[in-house]
């Protein structure tokens, strides 16, 4: 079975039988499985021309879906399992969303032609006779799309959380404001969007790049955008946390807000949002104005990603430079005032007041590693990505854990070193290299190791412009990292490199089928290449940070 990610148990009959469905199969479903069987009948019924009339009471049925509870006692709430013999397809999930992945396991076993959005003409279909027995390894299984470097529309949006389920992902993590622009609609602070969203030019390539798209650049959702893609993600049993930066990466609020930035020491009025990369000095100001202004953003924020299905809302919280408090008369009388440690005891200020903000509105906070710096909020969970240093602090602290290394997952990095690669940034990550990721460090104790959520891999776009961009970059790494996620697999070193490739080789025509433009195994094809716009390559193995 070239499945991906592996599945924990799987047993094929050794005569090599098969069930052979028929022109028009029946579907038999329990209590609690309606929401999958409108999967089956919509995405199955599109490729295979089926329409799945339920199987008449006590009559056979091709395809049976039904909830198992007790299988999660075994192998955990997001398992399933799959038995095919002569009677036909059975579909057990241990809950709903197990029975939603054992669906994506199924679509697999059917072959590429089943993500078709329309049937060939005298295609037969008939499936292996054996069983499936698995389940997740961790309940967060991630992708963090960068949505404000480069702004991805809705459709693009809604196409991704479809290749994270068909991946067996389930956290849509959307970085939706920084210095670049700020993508989300909040009614009571208007010119965000109108100001905010937009960007006059943008670099074209790394920031030590000459060059520049001069063509104006943005977007961002409306707040019925937001809820379509909530609901979208939530029915496919992803959640999607969303990102609103603090107190750094905050220019294109400044932009539309002037009096949230330090005006005391530089021309907050005569700001624009921000057309280039790195890492910007316009930091918010550290006033309870400020603080009022984004708890209104944060209400908003709340109504739109509903607690049952968005329990994390994440505040950023890195790369935040402190020169401008540092001169800044008002924020040096507020470090007097809360009594904090200088500078880094305001950013703490910041991230600690929306943790309790937060956690009385029934949410957990999450922010990038810096949220260590000048102690770490009580209820906070960290996004490692500055290696696995942070995460490991943290966990040995009491605290969550979301392992996403910028070494190891960061999908920005280059995935070879030949001169083709399109604006070639950082490490050489490949595809093996994904796939012997551990999220698990060794220096982790076994207590400190039960607060590791899981991992999440990242996609930067500053220099992925477009969909076909974000496609290269992502893919076909996403599927490595997937089964890093998900399959129970041996240590880094041991896994069996070259039997994932082989099970790749039937995934590529998938990805075909999806219409995917993923990087193939041979380099990037003549349309994927930027010939001419300079990167930042960084050669050798990454520091094990």
């Amino acid at each position: 079975m070239d499945l991906i990610p592996a599945p924990r148990v799987a047993v094929l009959d050794e005569d090599g039988l098969r069930y052979a469905f028929g022109p028009e199969p029946a579907l038999a479903t329990g209590p609690g499985t309606h929401g999958v069987a409108r999967r089956l009948r919509r995405e199955l019924g599109a490729a295979t021309g089926w329409s799945l009339p339920a199987a008449a009471p006590g009559a056979a049925a091709d395809l049976r879906l039904r909830l198992d509870p007790e299988r999660g006692e075994r192998l955990g709430p997001e398992s399933y399992g799959i038995t095919v013999d002569a009677t036909g397809v059975e579909l057990a999930g241990a809950s709903e969303a197990g029975l939603f992945w054992g669906f994506q396991t199924l679509r697999q076993l059917l072959g590429p032609d089943v993500y078709r959005k329309a049937p060939l003409p005298g295609r037969a279909w008939s499936l292996p006779h054996g069983r499936i027995a698995d389940g997740p390894r961790f309940g967060w299984r991630g992708l963090m799309l960068d949505v404000a470097r480069h702004f991805l529309p809705k459709d693009g949006v809604l196409r991704y959380i479809d290749l994270l389920a068909a991946h067996k992902l389930n956290v849509l993590h959307l970085h939706l404001t920084d210095d670049q622009g700020w993508r989300i609609e909040i009614k009571r602070h208007p010119r965000l969007t109108e100001v905010g969203a937009w960007r006059a030019r943008s670099r074209w390539g790394h920031r030590a790049s000459p060059l520049w798209n001069e063509t104006p650049h943005g977007g961002y959702y409306t707040q019925d955008d937001i809820r379509e893609i909530v609901a979208y993600a939530a029915e496919r049993h992803v959640r999607v946390v969303p990102e609103i930066d603090v107190p750094g990466h905050s220019q294109a609020a400044i932009a539309a807000y002037p009096e949230l930035g330090n005006g005391d020491v530089v021309d907050t009025s005569a700001l624009e949002v921000w057309d280039d990369w790195g890492i910007c000095e316009n930091v918010l100001a550290p006033t309870e104005a400020v603080l009022r202004f984004y708890e209104g953003v944060f209400e908003e924020l709340l109504e739109l990603f509903p607690a049952e299905v968005s329990p994390f809302v994440h505040v950023g919280g890195d790369e935040c430079p402190k020169a401008q408090w540092k001169a800044s008369p008002a924020a040096q009388e507020r470090i007097r005032e809360l009594g904090v440690d200088g500078e880094d005891g305001l950013q703490s200020w910041f991230i600690r007041h929306f943790d309790g903000w937060l956690a009385e509105r029934g949410r957990r906070l999450i922010g990038w590693d810096e949220i260590l710096e000048g102690g770490l909020a009580p209820g906070a969970a960290v996004s490692s990505w500055r290696g696995y240093a942070g995460g490991i602090a943290a966990a040995e602290a009491g605290h969550d854990v979301v392992m996403c290394p910028e070494q190891q997952v960061y999908l920005d990095h280059r995935q070879a070193g030949g001169a083709d690669e399109p604006m070639p940034i950082g490490y050489v990550r490949s595809l093996e290299d994904v796939y012997r990721f551990e999220p698990l460090a060794p220096k982790l104790s076994a207590e400190a190791a039960g607060h590791v959520l899981g991992a999440q891999a990242n996609a930067w776009t500053e220099v992925m412009q477009d969909q076909n961009r974000l496609d290269y970059q992502v893919f076909p790494r996403l599927a490595a990292f997937a089964e890093v996620v998900w399959s129970p697999l041996p240590e880094p070193h041991q896994r069996d490199f070259a039997r994932f490739e082989d099970r790749m080789a039937a995934h590529y025509a998938r990805l075909d089928a999806l219409g995917v433009g993923y990087r193939p195994p041979g380099g990037p094809l003549p349309w994927q290449r930027r010939p001419g716009v300079l990167g930042r390559p960084i050669e050798g193995e990454p520091p094990n940070a």
